[in-house]
């Protein structure tokens, strides 16, 4: 059967190959993408639905809210055990490890990611953990492009471009904003935006968005439309809405990053799993707007109904008294980050683009009211469009993303009313929170490492290079007391090299270097050849590379640093070979002509 299998593709691909052009397989093979993308998030958002409706709707309305401290921890709890006895393999988060895959796996994901985050993502947040499903959706859409693009025998840089189709049908099919999820994947995933990426791009994200059409008809998942008219007269309120999106989306950025470092601190899942299933089960149970994604929230909000989003808070709190409501909103922007950051800590599968967008809206709506509350005026403040730019502001501020927030919020809004402050928002907080945190939380652990693709083309090409690719290991190696006699023998008549690594003849470990040049001098003396050694010779190397810990761009640093033209490499601190300038370049300029002709 697998013969045939292979047989027929074999086939198919000679039969491509004659008849097909490469840029127009491309284009039919985005349309698929665009297609499979928008089945996947019509199906993750579908079962997450199913999910929340049979517990909320049925359990915890009818029966008893208490459900809702048990409900996340139930969740939690199979979705280890689907990863951990069904699937057998880590589900990573999904923007962060596609972004990996790209950056170090060239674009190869597993197979196993097509369908994992698949079922695992409706199940923590269908029970409630409080993350969103926009990331799932992208790394199961990202993952089976992979897949088909390494079945079809496609190079590197088409992987990465069909990668970036599915993100943008993903965000596309969920939001109905098709331009929004084009910028997403040129922004987030560092694609040039040139006439042979954005075809493709175009095709995936109208197909996604026709899929959610036939699926959802209509509904949109966000609906507004602006009411109230922008004035210049608003714009010292939009700055301060700007300062505040900066000061969360650090706040947001400090508090992640915090919570994930204590729970690797944790040896064993299943206290990782009790901490945070019972953490995220007590933050639902007394504010259960904390519960799933929270667009319900949202909407109410940009409708103006904040008492609606706060009607069942534990407390039984007068929600028409503005400072209690101010405080509980206020609430909700802390809290949520929490809720989210224990609900990945506990093994939950989800992403954070929902949660920036509950954050931000309410965010948003609390500024305006305090504002509201010190004096100004209705016709000064709008709640509902204060709302919508603030989710643009902390999307741009959390996920480095200020052109994803501009052009989302406008594709949401209907228009472009409200082009200026959410232009005025989103660069503000982008700017604040750049300052504190170089890289948003999709990518601050391989911006750290330097593994990070950026548009950069120089950076971008040499985090696509491997070191070992240029590792060179033909060199004649001398231990410290070879004489020079056994030098000139069995080393200068033998190597085209001119350069010898000196290694200590048990440890292995690179104690000095000889070069040519040194050796001329007295490679003639006969007279010499017993009493001078290689210790007496050698020098030490000018830096040196380590194979795990350097990358493609500090290596190049390296060379630019010291001037040199051969640098060893040593791996777990013993000698491994050399790397050459001349070869380096040799296979950057390589990459580089790739990396332009599929750009």
């Amino acid at each position: 059967m697998d013969t045939h299998r292979k047989s027929y593709l074999t086939r198919f691909l000679i039969w491509r190959m004659k008849h097909v052009t490469q840029k127009q397989f491309v284009l039919v093979l985005s349309v698929l993408v665009g297609l499979i993308s928008g089945l996947g998030a019509v199906l993750i958002k579908n079962l997450t639905y199913l999910i929340q409706d049979l517990l909320e709707g049925r359990l915890i309305r009818d029966y008893q809210s208490a459900f809702y401290f048990i409900f996340p921890l139930i969740g939690l709890g199979l979705v280890y055990v689907y990863i951990n006895y069904i699937l057998r393999h880590k589900i990573s988060h999904g923007i962060p490890s596609t972004l990996y895959a790209i950056a170090k796996k060239k674009g190869v994901i597993k197979r196993f990611q097509m369908f994992g985050s698949l079922i695992a993502a409706p199940i923590t947040v269908g029970f409630g953990g409080s993350v969103g499903l926009e990331g799932p959706t992208v790394a199961t859409g990202a993952a089976i492009s992979s897949n088909l693009a390494r079945l079809l025998h496609l190079n590197q840089a088409t992987r990465t471009l069909l990668i970036g189709c599915a993100a943008a049908g993903a965000l596309s099919s969920i939001f109905k904003a098709p331009i929004a999820a084009i910028i997403f994947a040129v922004e987030v995933f560092s694609l040039d935006l040139t006439l042979v990426s954005l075809v493709p791009l175009l095709l995936a994200s109208v197909t996604a968005i026709i899929t959610s059409y036939f699926f959802f008809g209509n509904e949109i998942l966000l609906p507004f439309k602006v009411v109230d008219a922008f004035e210049l007269s608003h714009i010292p309120f939009y700055i301060i809405l700007a300062i505040v999106s900066g000061l969360v989306s650090i706040y947001f950025t400090n508090t992640y990053e915090f919570i994930q470092k204590q729970f690797a601190r944790i040896q064993s899942p299943y206290y990782r799993l009790l901490i945070g299933g019972l953490g995220i089960g007590a933050l639902v149970y007394c504010i259960p707007p904390l519960y799933g994604e929270g667009f319900e929230v949202i909407n109410s909000l940009v409708q103006g109904n904040a008492a609606l989003a706060l009607e069942n808070n534990i407390f039984q709190l007068d929600t028409n008294n503005i400072y209690m409501a101010i405080g509980l909103l206020a609430g909700l922007v802390f809290f949520k980050v929490i809720a989210s950051a224990l609900t990945f800590g506990a093994g939950g599968v989800g992403g954070i683009f929902a949660p920036t967008l509950f954050m931000g809206s309410i965010m948003g709506y609390t500024v305006a009211l305090i504002l509201k509350t010190i004096g100004f005026s209705a016709e000064q403040i709008s709640e509902s469009n204060f709302t919508m730019v603030g989710m643009a502001g902390l999307m741009a501020g959390v996920l480095h993303a200020p052109l994803t927030a501009i052009f989302l919020i406008a594709e949401l809004t209907g228009g472009y009313a409200l082009f200026i402050p959410l232009m005025l928002t989103s660069a503000i907080a982008y700017a604040l929170t750049k300052y504190v945190h170089p890289h948003s939380v999709y990518t601050m652990e391989l911006g750290r490492k330097g593994e990070l693709i950026t548009h950069d083309k120089d950076h971008a090409i040499l985090t696509l290079m491997e070191i070992k690719t240029v590792i060179e290991q033909n060199f004649i190696c001398l231990h410290p007391d070879m004489s020079l006699g056994t030098i000139v023998k069995d080393a200068i008549v033998l190597s085209n090299r001119n350069i010898f690594p000196v290694i200590h003849p048990h440890s292995g470990v690179l104690e000095g270097v000889i070069l040519l040049d040194d050796l001329r001098p007295v490679m003639f003396q006969t007279d010499l050849y017993q009493e001078i050694t290689a210790r007496d010779l050698m020098i030490n190397p000018l830096s040196i590379v380590d194979l795990e810990d350097d990358r493609m761009t500090e290596v190049m640093q390296k060379f630019q640093d010291t001037g040199a033209w051969n640098l060893p490499v040593v791996s777990q601190g013993k000698y491994y070979g050399f790397v050459s300038k001349s070869k380096l370049l040799t296979v950057y300029r390589r990459q580089l002509i790739e990396f332009s002709e599929n750009s």
